[in-house]
């Protein structure tokens, strides 16, 4: 990825993830970098980034997203992530004893 915007490092948490950028008429596939992290010292926020490779874009410029969290807001996705890999895992057949038979927060996708 050329021009990053985000540093990716060993303690980045997925550094080759499959992102979409959607937008008013048009929709664009590439790789990301998809990271949490919190700031060294006096941490008072959770950092959720994302950078989809500007290199495989046409309609959006080079940027990165981020989402600052509270510590509950960071756990309710936790928990929203856990629930939705369950939810995967059970439909592919691999059987996660996590969350067995969780049905909240689940999409029609």
């Amino acid at each position: 990825m050329t021009d990053r915007v985000l540093k990716v490092n060993a303690y980045t948490t997925l550094d080759l993830v499959d992102a979409r950028a959607e937008g008013h008429g048009f929709e664009e596939s590439a790789y990301a970098t998809l990271n949490v992290t919190s700031p060294r010292n006096d941490p008072d926020r959770v950092e959720l980034q994302l950078e989809l490779d500007n290199t495989q874009l046409d309609e959006v410029p080079t940027h990165a997203d981020s989402a600052d969290l509270s510590p509950e807001q960071a756990r309710t996705l936790a928990d929203a992530l856990e629930t939705h890999a369950a939810k995967v895992e059970r439909a592919r057949g691999e059987g996660s004893d996590r969350d067995a038979g969780r049905t909240d927060g689940e999409s029609d996708d």
